[in-house]
């Protein structure tokens, strides 16, 4: 497998020797120094191009980089709508292993890629000088933000009324449409709860990762192990586990920081309980039955 090294000298090498390509940029997890170094990381680079098109007519340029297991052009796709303007990526899987996120920009458009940039960028190669002030990446767009009374109820109400919607579900036996509301609605409000909380604890100056990766070094043991108990989602009576452990996290999270913050704790807490309880109660005997048969 090729290391971090030549791989990026390879990137450099080609957009020098390519008059089209005028600038060239990285981004993501590899400019931040808070991120740890391993061979999964991709390599997110940027070509800003003159020329836009004729990279477009021929696959055939990108070969230089390293034979090739697949292949994804997202901004020439049908069933997923692109999503990245007048721009043009390639997501290609080496089969030494590497990943290459690649880019291409129109060289008009720097201003506004740094514009929409999150931060997390380094230049590796200005042929023309484009870029006056210094670049140094920084995740500070991604670190925990102190909630707002507003954003502490907002995710209150969101987390609590979904899960009447994953109540629904596990009482219709629709256990696709509860695991779906569960697990792309209320556990992330959960997550981001548990992320206020450790953000008073230590201070928002930092980040817990994408997807909160990183979110259990900053978890009691007990804690971490309960979340980790909410994804097992294989049936209906361990989706009901994982409901009513969420709820106990999110009530534990969300009246910590509403004490540090004095901010004023929903009643309806109380009110969803007693309706997901007397859901559960009434259907509870039968899911026994059925998990013995």
């Amino acid at each position: 497998m090729r290391n971090a090294q030549e791989m990026m000298n390879m990137f450099i090498h080609f957009a020098k020797d390519d008059d089209r390509i005028r600038l060239v940029t990285v981004e993501g997890s590899r400019t931040n120094q808070n991120i740890p170094r391993d061979s999964f990381q991709d390599y997110d680079i940027s070509y800003f191009v003159t020329d836009f098109d004729s990279f477009k007519q021929d696959d055939r340029w990108l070969d230089i980089f390293g034979e090739r297991v697949m292949m994804q052009k997202p901004e020439d796709m049908e069933l997923f709508p692109p999503e990245l303007g007048g721009w043009f990526s390639y997501i290609i899987l080496f089969k030494d292993g590497n990943k290459l996120d690649l880019t291409l920009i129109p060289l008009n458009e720097v201003d506004d890629y740094f514009a929409k940039s999150d931060g997390l960028v380094e230049v590796l190669l200005d042929k023309d000088s484009l870029i006056k002030e210094e670049v140094l990446p920084s995740d500070q767009q991604y670190w925990i933000q102190k909630p707002t009374a507003r954003e502490y109820d907002d995710c209150c109400n969101e987390f609590w009324l979904v899960s009447t919607y994953v109540v629904k579900g596990l009482a219709r036996k629709e256990i696709l449409f509860a695991i779906d509301h569960l697990h792309e609605i209320a556990r992330p409000n959960l997550l981001r709860m548990m992320s206020w909380k450790i953000g008073l604890e230590r201070g928002f100056s930092f980040s817990v990762g994408k997807n909160y990766k990183f979110i259990y070094r900053h978890l009691p043991l007990e804690d971490w192990q309960g979340l980790l108990s909410t994804y097992t989602q294989n049936d209906y009576i361990n989706m009901w586990k994982s409901l009513f452990t969420c709820y106990h996290l999110f009530r534990k999270y969300s009246k910590d920081v509403a004490a540090c913050l004095a901010y004023g704790y929903p009643d309806y807490d109380r009110e969803v309980t007693k309706y997901t309880d007397h859901i559960y109660q009434s259907i509870k005997d039968q899911l026994i039955t059925e998990k013995e048969e």
